[in-house]
């Protein structure tokens, strides 16, 4: 969806999750699961995401693990599918992802996940681009460069839907993200999908339009803090933890005293951009400060609908694993309701510990 470092072979890899599945649904869950003091973070480069890099520096996050008696190792990770790859095989107890990878990936590799915190949803960071085209629907008959399989193919497929086409309209090119910048630049490239800070990269390019764009399908990309589901039940620590560092350094960063602007200085910097640059990146997300709006969203009926659809496009594609015969294959369970299969369950937003937050139970 919106990393600088590059997805490599995101297709091959996407798609060679198959064979990972075939493992992880073999092995007895419980393995991942064990009472613990030492738990690993990784995450990658993208607005929402910043935080948790300040989190670690300023030492935020080590404040909220010592309150627990627990140690948090915090790392970054260059290629964000590799990073939910090695979440699904065990070697990370928490990882940022998509609610789309977050189905995608670990949940129809058979491991159980829960989305801890809701973070944001990308209201804007995504984009759909033209060169010199005055409409979406010009798009019709282009090749579209994009990350296949990702939240942009999601994305352009929801585009699509607005103007009465379909994928078999265009043809869909997958595009390492570290290479689309520099193939917008070629003549023979006209039209791409992707996530900020591409896109204020590419639309700083002469002759260029966004023609859509995730503001245009709100609530949808949503950004997850996501907990192996056993972990957490084994471990409630780190829930807590985790969310009461999540809403400290919310409250850190925002407005424009002294200590917000240093936070989201230092936030820009690790980025690869300036306070600006990533303000404005802030401008097109979402981001859910405060505890009881996270909450609220987790819990409307709107997420199940929002599901449903990740759920038919990824079905679509083939991205819910071996034996998937519909849509509904694997449960998402929601305080509104559960999608899909009750024997089945592998994603589940589960607001609990946003809620101690706002009932100030950390």
């Amino acid at each position: 969806m919106k990393f600088i470092k590059p997805l490599q072979n995101s297709i091959t890899k996407l798609l060679s999750i198959t064979t990972l599945c075939s493992a992880l649904i073999i092995a007895p869950s419980t393995a991942f699961a064990e009472t613990k003091s030492h738990f690993r973070l990784a995450w990658t480069i993208y607005a929402g995401w910043m935080p948790w890099d300040y989190g670690e520096a300023s030492g935020i996050i080590k404040k909220w693990a010592d309150k627990y008696d627990i140690d948090i190792e915090i790392v970054q990770i260059n290629d964000y599918v590799e990073s939910i790859n090695q979440y699904t095989a065990g070697g990370f107890d928490a990882t940022v992802m998509t609610n789309m990878d977050a189905l995608t990936i670990p949940a129809a590799s058979g491991v159980d996940s829960t989305a801890v915190i809701i973070g944001d949803f990308s209201n804007g960071n995504d984009a759909v681009i033209l060169k010199g085209a005055g409409s979406l629907a010009d798009i019709k008959g282009q090749n579209v460069n994009l990350v296949e399989l990702s939240v942009s193919h999601y994305l352009l497929a929801r585009a699509l839907d607005t103007v009465s086409l379909k994928e078999r309209d265009v043809r869909v090119v997958n595009t390492s993200d570290a290479d689309l910048v520099a193939a917008f630049t070629t003549e023979d490239v006209t039209a791409v999908t992707t996530w900020n800070p591409l896109v204020s990269e590419i639309m700083a390019m002469p002759n260029t339009k966004k023609v859509f764009d995730s503001s245009m399908i709100p609530g949808e990309i949503i950004d997850l803090l996501v907990v192996n589901t056993e972990t957490l039940a084994d471990n409630p620590n780190l829930g807590k933890a985790l969310t009461g560092a999540w809403y400290e350094i919310m409250q850190t960063m925002q407005g424009n005293d002294v200590k917000a602007l240093k936070a989201r200085t230092m936030m820009a910097e690790a980025s690869g951009t300036d306070l600006a640059g990533y303000d404005a990146q802030l401008a097109s997300t979402k981001m859910f400060f405060k505890a009881k709006d996270a909450v609220d969203f987790n819990n409307s009926k709107d997420l199940i609908n929002t599901m449903s659809k990740v759920a038919e496009f990824s079905f679509e594609h083939g991205l819910l694993g071996q034996g998937a015969g519909d849509a509904k294959f694997i449960g998402i369970e929601t305080p509104a309701g559960v999608y899909g299969n009750k024997d089945n369950i592998k994603l589940r937003f589960n607001p609990a510990y946003m809620q101690m937050a706002i009932d100030d139970k950390l």
